[in-house]
């Protein structure tokens, strides 16, 4: 099963399409939880709005800051949660974060073969595909077929490394800086960081 389709959009069904699993199971969970009086509706209206406020940008800004500052770097990869709440980045659950770099003989690939175990507190909530069970199956069988789906062709002397998040364990990749970027700004550069890559399944224009 293909994980994209031709332009590289996620495959997610037509339209209006009928609510997922997880979605019915969210809703149903929650019911019950407000029903049991163990959580108050106020409490998850505050979470969904800190949740909100997390997106691919809080990841970007970590890993242009990587790219500029080489003792921040070095601090990344030796303590990604540490190193983010140098930034002010919090973090909701208790969970380690190992930032894994790519470099011109690694190429990282991230994957939730359970469930979907996600860094939301960087990057927000996981997009659909990285939940499907075809993207958590194949990406540890065959993970250059499903990088090439992506348009993400590793040459065959680069590894390409999976690492399997758990509940306990977070992944973030640190992308390789795209060249010809000496001159530009630290926002410029966070600019040029997408979501795919700090999970691994594309690169950002590195050699």
């Amino acid at each position: 099963m293909s994980i994209h389709d031709h332009d590289h959009t996620p495959v997610t069904g037509a339209g209006d399409a009928a609510p997922s699993y997880y979605e019915i199971m969210e809703t149903s969970v929650r019911e019950l939880l407000v029903d049991k009086r163990l959580i108050g509706a106020n409490e998850i209206r505050r979470m969904l709005e800190v949740m909100d406020s997390r997106t691919p940008a809080l990841g970007a800004k970590l890993v242009a800051r990587a790219w500029v500052d080489p003792e921040f770097r070095t601090r990344l990869l030796a303590d990604g949660r540490a190193t983010c709440e140098e930034l002010g980045i919090s973090f909701f659950e208790d969970t380690r974060l190992i930032v894994l770099e790519n470099t011109d003989k690694v190429h990282n690939l991230i994957v939730c073969t359970l469930c979907s175990c996600y860094p939301r507190e960087i990057l927000g909530l996981p997009p659909d595909w990285y939940k499907l069970k075809p993207y958590r199956a194949r990406a540890v069988t065959e993970p250059r077929a499903v990088l090439a789906e992506f348009g993400t062709v590793i040459p065959d002397d680069v590894e390409v490394r999976v690492s399997d998040s758990t509940a306990m364990v977070r992944y973030l990749v640190l992308p390789q800086r795209p060249l010809h970027t000496e001159n530009f700004s630290e926002d410029e550069l966070a600019s040029l960081v997408t979501r795919d890559a700090m999970i691994g399944v594309t690169r950002l224009g590195a050699p």
